[in-house]
């Protein structure tokens, strides 16, 4: 038995809706519409243009065709809509780039000592988390009138179908779920003043959240009878999901705008150390944790191609690998890199700072950004390891980055790891691949996972001689 479904997928920076075909034996993937998105500087800060994001949703799912079996939606993670007592959307959503939180982190800690949040919520800091962006709303308009928080793939399950909920995966990046009950933490968000009301029933991966509402089935040509079933719907959660890890010892990174790097675990580290090194507990499939750490990823790369005038990637790939090799080296964490403006100043002004020459092309510029990629996957998974008394033998690289050959090989050689990159598009298969499990296509994350294998062919990446990159680990600026 064999099925389509249909997988809306909106990153940061791009959406797509890619439909997937799954059967015994059988992975197919067709991208039926595909958009760039950014947000808006409002008057009041910088917003997302969720009904932008939405008519294009439903634009993707008009081409997708009637034959599909259900719709999943999977976005990035923190950001939420305010509903009125009507259900009404009160104004665009926050961007997390938005610089309001920045006095936000001192309210929460002053209630909850970051030792005691991180013990409850295994949660990274990072100054974006929703727990910090609801403590900047209080006091506004729109918080006095909002009833339900939704973040945003439940604010677009919740346009398709009509129904509210909460993903878990989703809602494990808020600062206000209990990492090791898997449930919201009522304390936490009792302590902090929060209404209650305002959170969902949670969803697990698999749930339906509901058939399509009347005006939605008009608008793209589906039945009224669709499914929209709840996937992974923190985007790095589904893509987790089609790792196609099938041996013990395999680190992942989920490498685009973000890049995630981490293990998959059975239970969370909630230890100081931990908290210290800053790495993240987020809730997976089946109950999983995906215990990683939050690395600036390809927005660096993007921003100065975006101040360079959109400058083609292969060039500037092939300028990079004609670069002198660790001629400097930034922090990709770095806050300075956090909003959007212009990333090539910001990381010269980063380097003077640091006592470093800066790169006189943009090739070396690339070629800084790339290598200090590389040196932070091989500190952040090392650290990882350790923490969570873990092997580490292979990494699996997904994502848009896994056709960055560079990138790919230099984390190989940093690490002293085959890497293994692939697939591109991890995160919509993990989406189609959840509402296939839903329907009974397949029957488990193992198959699944095998199912991924089986059907793409991954590039590996073998490493070369580390010993210029463990001298390059030592110079790697730590910010925090």
């Amino acid at each position: 038995m064999s099925a389509t479904f249909a997988a809306v997928d909106l990153g940061a920076t791009s959406g797509r809706v890619i439909t997937g075909t799954v059967g015994p034996g059988t992975l197919g993937l067709t991208e039926v519409h595909r958009f760039s998105h950014a947000p808006l500087r409002l008057p009041d800060g910088l917003h997302w243009d969720i009904t932008g994001l939405y008519a294009n949703v439903l634009a993707g799912l008009r081409k997708a065709g009637p034959g599909i079996a259900s719709i999943g939606v999977d976005t990035w993670a923190v950001d939420y809509g305010l509903l009125d007592a009507a259900g009404e959307l009160l104004g665009l959503p926050y961007s997390y780039r938005d610089g309001r939180t920045a006095s936000a982190v001192a309210t929460v800690h002053s209630v909850v000592p970051p030792a005691e949040l991180y013990a409850r919520t295994g949660l990274q800091h990072l100054p974006f988390n929703t727990v910090f962006q609801l403590a900047a709303e209080r006091g506004t308009s729109r918080w006095s009138a909002a009833r339900k928080l939704l973040l945003l793939p439940d604010l677009l399950t919740y346009w398709l179908t009509g129904t509210v909920g909460a993903e878990e995966t989703n809602a494990s990046t808020t600062g206000l779920f209990d990492a090791a009950a898997g449930t919201w933490s009522d304390p936490l968000i009792s302590r902090l003043g929060l209404d209650r009301s305002l959170f969902p029933p949670l969803r697990r991966p698999g749930d339906r959240a509901g058939t399509l509402l009347p005006h939605v089935a008009e608008a793209t040509g589906l039945p009224e009878s669709t499914p929209v079933v709840s996937v992974a719907s923190h985007d790095t959660a589904s893509a987790v999901a089609a790792v196609p890890i099938q041996e013990d010892g395999a680190a992942f990174i989920s490498c685009g705008t973000w890049s995630l790097a981490g293990l998959e675990l059975d239970a969370p580290v909630l230890t100081e150390e931990s908290r210290a090194a800053n790495f993240t507990n987020e809730r997976g499939v089946d109950g999983t944790t995906r215990y990683l750490r939050n690395i600036m990823g390809m927005w660096l790369l993007e921003e100065c191609r975006r101040e360079w005038g959109g400058t083609g990637l292969a060039a500037l790939l092939d300028a990079a690998a004609e670069a002198t090799p660790f001629t400097a080296l930034i922090d990709p964490d770095d806050p300075v890199f956090l909003a959007p403006g212009d990333m090539p100043a910001r990381i010269a002004a980063a380097l003077e700072r640091t006592g470093q020459p800066v790169p006189r092309t943009r090739g070396g510029i690339v070629r800084c950004v790339l290598e200090s990629l590389a040196l932070a996957h091989r500190r952040t998974l090392r650290e990882a390891a350790a923490l969570a008394g873990r092997p580490l033998r292979r990494i699996h690289l997904v994502g848009g980055a896994a056709r960055n050959a560079l990138l790919c090989q230099w984390t190989a050689d940093a690490t002293g790891l085959p890497v293994t990159a692939g697939p591109a598009e991890a995160t919509a298969l993990g989406n189609l691949l959840l509402q296939a499990r839903a329907h009974g296509v397949v029957d488990s994350l193992s198959e699944m996972r095998a199912l991924v294998a089986e059907n793409l062919s991954p590039v590996r990446y073998e490493p070369r001689d580390t010993t210029a990159w463990d001298r390059a680990a030592e110079r790697l600026p730590r910010t925090a």
